[in-house]
This record gives C-alpha cells, structure tokens and sequence, in this order.
C-alpha cells in the first residue's frame, strides 16, 4: 500500500517524477483511483538529471559540463588503449591537440609523438602542412600552452595543418615494446614529458578523465596535472625554506637564517633562532637530509638508464626528423612532398643541420621554408648564459650521468625564483623577460614542457660554443659550413632580451646563409617591451608582433 504523499515509502519522489512528466499527462483521462495508477508510472522514462540526484550518483559520478569530449578524428592513427577499458581512446588529456599520432623511427625502436591541428573549415587553404619542433629537452605543451596562448592553434586557423613533433624520450613518444605491453600504457616524466622510466608511467586510462574527456580547465584553461613524489618532496622543501627566509627577513634576523640554511648543520647546535622558527629549521634539517636520501637513490637509478639515454643530438636529425617529416608528408599529401617548419631553440638548430646537409650532399631539401626562432649553430662571439655552464660538461664527468632530469631541477628550483628572497631570481628572465608572460602560465611552461635530457645531446650541443661551431658527433662535419649552399628560404627570428640565444648569436648564423634566401629580425624594443628565450612562442605580445611575421613569410613562401 502507498501512502499519501508517499511519506516513508520509496516512493517518495513519484510526486515530484509526476510533476516532471506532466506535460504529457496533463490531457490523459484519469481515473477515479489516482492512487492505483502512480505504480504505472515506474515504467515511464526517468529523466537522467532526476537519476543522477538519486542513488546511483554515488556509483556514477556526474561529469561536470565544463567538461567537453577530446576532439578524436576518424583519421588519427590508433594509438594504445588500456588493458582495463579497452572501449576507451588513450589520447590523454595533456595532449591538447585534434589528433594524436605516433610516428615508427625504423631500426630505433621508438615511436614519435606527433601532435596534429587541423585547420577549421573557414581557414584558407595553403599548399603545405607545418612541421614544429621544440628545443632540447621540451615537449609539445611550450606550442600549446593554454587555448588562449597556443602558438599551434593560432597556425593551424591561419590555415597550416600543423605538426609538433615530439622527438624521442620527450612527450608523448614511446618505445616499440611499451605499445604492446598488456598495460598499453602511455609514459610520461616526472613533469608530463621524459624518457619512458617504468616507475614514472602512469596508466592512459588515469590521464583521460573518464573515456577521454579533457580535463577541467581553469580560467586561464590551463590543464591541472599531477605532481610525482620527487618533484612534490623538492617544491614542498624549496617552498618551505622560501616562507622561513621570508619571515626571517620580516623578523629582521635574515642573516642568521640564511648562514643556517647554507650550513645545515649548525642549526641543530644554534641557539639563535628560538620557537616555531627553530622548529622550523629542525624540520627543514632532517627534511635536507631525507632530500639527500632521495637524490641518492635517484642518482643511483641514473647510473642503470645509461642505455635508456643512449642517444645524441644526431640521432635527432639523422633519425627521429627524418621519420616524421616521411610521416607528415604522407598524411598531409602534399603536392610537391615539402613541408614549411618552424624550430624554437634546438628545433630551430635541427632545421639549419638539415639545410646543411642538404647543401653538403647536394641534394634539393624537402623543406619548402623555415622559420628559427631563438636558433643559432655558432655562439662563440655571443655572450650566451649558457656558457657558464660550459665547465661543467667536461665529458669525463658529464658521462657518469647519462641523463640530466632538467624538468625535475627547472620546477624544484622555481620556487625560489618567484617567491621571496627570490634566491634564484635570475631563472625567469632566462625563459621570459619581466611582464611578457602570465605567472600561471610561466608556471605551467615550468612545471610541464621540460624533459630529462640525455648527456649525449648536452656534450654535442656544446661544440656550439667552440671554434667551427655545432659539429656531428665525431667532429668530423661542422654544421656551419654548408650553409652557404642554402637553396631554402629563412626567417631568422632573436628576441632582443635573450640570454640563452643572444641576437649576435642568431646573426653568426644568419651571415653564413645567402643574402636573397635569409630574412632576420629582432623583437624588443631599447626601452621595452622586451622578448627573451620563450618570448617569441608564448609571450603575450607575440600574438600581435610576432605571429603576423611568420604567417606572411610562410604564405609567401607556401606558393607551389
């Protein structure tokens, strides 16, 4: 028996579920005993808002409607599924692109990341699809940072079918047998983009936000990841040594804490610091020492990845460029079999060793134009910031490591160059000059488009600061040497505040071209605004400055 008003029933919300279906109830005949006909109205269709707010929402969570589906073309290459949802595509929801396809390195055993963006209908139509590629130890994300600073999105609806190519260890891109792995699992670093490390992978099915659906994007529509456990222990003691400066400088006793800081050691022993602050520097003592552990047993974990790491920056251009390009070429079915490409930083150096040769073998180059942004094989007349680091890549000691966890060290380090006493002030302004860049973007540019790089391509990067400059990994072929062969149109773009790529040293390269096949420009003005490394990709006046530059370049020179 129902009650009226189905009080303690579980029926309850028949009332409610009758008011809902009223508009097509409204005109039926009703009869006499309403009571007898509510039971029927279990077989009416529920409303799937109504059985959400039951009790199946706590089996089946609702998604949220600023949710909205991974755009997966019919066309994409297949990529891996997981084991445990086999219904469900693995294009995870840190790859922000149209399509997501993996390009075979044939004998290397890897299989390029290719992230593609294909041109909306209403764009115009070019001749030739778009190759980007990043510098050393980055991924796809420094192209395609947010949906409102993406450097790929932005060419791809000027009309460019765009490609970033994520070359091995980097991104997205995996060994042969990991895409046969029962697990089908897609790898990344310690930030989203390194060598493919089994104990820094995590399952495809836990990146895709339930049946690849994009994850929640904040106002900003960066895209939240998870932090691994070192690079949570490193930002969590940074940051904690960070606010203990700042109240120390607060407290005016600045001195004493950082001469403890720096001397670990001593603050079990001083009695100058009393209370809270001392506990602090306790914690922090032991919190150094468990660092220490980590760092041990993360060493120790190097010394047995030699193989993993076991290429250079040959391998790059005689391998991984090559196969993509063939991979591109084919999917986009260009007429003539050209591409256009633009190189940020190490990109931009892989496209002039291309250039190179082509013109030393004397064969036509495959590429239709370039673009170089912050590039240069030759740095020795430049007064680059990365000749300080010169000294420490002797190759006897840089070989005892085989790879340097640059995404780990970049965002352990951030904090102490964007938080009080700014110890590491001089970071940023490596990346971005003052102002050029939203601070939740910079820290996503931080925290997620860097690698582990292998010591290999650091020690043959390196002969870009000596005489002859960039050689091959023999020594035997000085990549500025043929260039004087060019037969491919250049743009060669410097930031004018770049202290990674100094104008000088994008202007040693762009002399060694010919005159009617080069363009240069520099970006910054005497008294600001200023670009430096990463500013002609994803600062904020690129978007009206820059971006115009390189889209009439390429339309001229996208002609057949």
């Amino acid at each position: 028996q129902i009650r009226r008003g189905g009080r303690g029933s579980p029926l309850i919300s028949l009332r409610e579920l009758e008011r809902r279906n009223s508009s097509v109830t409204r005109d039926a005949p009703q009869s006499p005993e309403r009571p007898r006909q509510r039971p029927a109205m279990l077989l009416q269709p529920i409303p799937i808002a109504t059985a959400r707010r039951g009790t199946i929402e706590a089996s089946f969570p609702v998604r949220r409607p600023r949710r909205v589906p991974a755009p997966i073309r019919a066309g994409s290459t297949p990529i891996s599924v997981s084991a445990s949802a086999p219904s469900r595509p693995a294009k995870p929801a840190a790859c922000t692109a149209d399509e997501l396809h993996h390009a075979p390195v044939d004998g290397a055993g890897w299989r390029l990341a290719l992230w593609r963006y294909r041109p909306p209908l209403n764009a115009p139509v070019r001749n030739h699809p778009l190759m980007l590629l990043s510098g050393v130890g980055t991924n796809a994300v420094g192209f395609d940072l947010s949906p409102g600073a993406s450097f790929a999105r932005h060419m791809s609806n000027q009309g460019f079918d765009t490609w970033i190519v994520e070359v091995r260890g980097a991104g997205l891109s995996m060994r042969e047998y990991d895409s046969s792995d029962a697990s089908a699992s897609v790898s990344f670093e310690d930030i989203s983009g390194g060598p493919l490390d089994k104990q820094n992978t995590f399952e495809a099915a836990s990146l895709q936000n339930s049946g690849g659906y994009a994850s929640d994007y904040d106002d900003l529509g960066i895209v939240a990841l998870d932090e691994p456990p070192l690079l949570t222990e490193l930002s969590n003691f940074f940051d904690r040594i960070s606010k203990l400066m700042e109240e120390a400088v607060f407290n005016g006793n600045f001195h004493d804490i950082t001469q403890k800081v720096s001397v670990l050691s001593e603050m079990v022993e001083s009695s100058t610091i009393i209370g809270p602050v001392r506990e602090e520097s306790l914690r922090l003592l032991k919190n150094f020492q468990d660092q220490l552990d980590t760092w041990e047993r993360f060493v120790a974990t190097q010394m047995d990845l030699t193989s993993e790491y076991n290429w250079d920056f040959d391998h790059y251009l005689e391998e991984d460029i090559p196969a993509a390009v063939e991979y591109i070429r084919q999917h986009s079915k260009t007429k003539d079999g050209k591409l256009l490409a633009i190189g940020h930083s190490m990109g931009g150096i892989l496209l002039y060793a291309m250039l190179s040769r082509s013109g030393f073998e004397g064969v036509p180059s495959n590429l239709a134009a370039i673009v170089t942004l912050a590039s240069s094989v030759d740095y020795t007349t430049s007064n680059s910031s990365l000749k300080l680091l010169l000294p420490l890549v002797h190759p006897a000691q840089a070989l005892n490591v085989p790879a340097v966890p640059l995404g780990t060290l970049l965002a352990a380090a951030y904090p102490w160059a964007s938080s009080p006493p700014y110890l590491f002030s001089w970071l940023n302004p490596q990346i971005s000059a003052q102002d050029m860049m939203h601070p939740e973007l910079l820290s996503k540019l931080v925290f997620n488009n860097f690698c582990t790089v292998p010591a290999k391509v650091v020690l043959q990067l390196t002969t870009a600061f000596r005489d002859g400059g960039l050689c091959n990994r023999n020594g035997t072929f000085s990549y500025k040497d043929h260039l004087r062969e060019c037969q491919t149109p250049v743009l060669a773009l410097a930031g004018n505040k770049d202290l990674i790529c100094p104008p000088e040293a994008v202007h040693e390269t762009v002399k060694l071209i010919p005159k009617h096949k080069v363009k240069y420009r520099v970006f910054g003005k005497p008294h600001g605004p200023h670009y430096a490394h990463y500013d002609l990709v994803g600062g904020r006046l690129a978007v009206n400055e820059v971006y115009p530059c390189i889209i009439e370049f390429l339309s001229r020179h996208d002609r057949l």
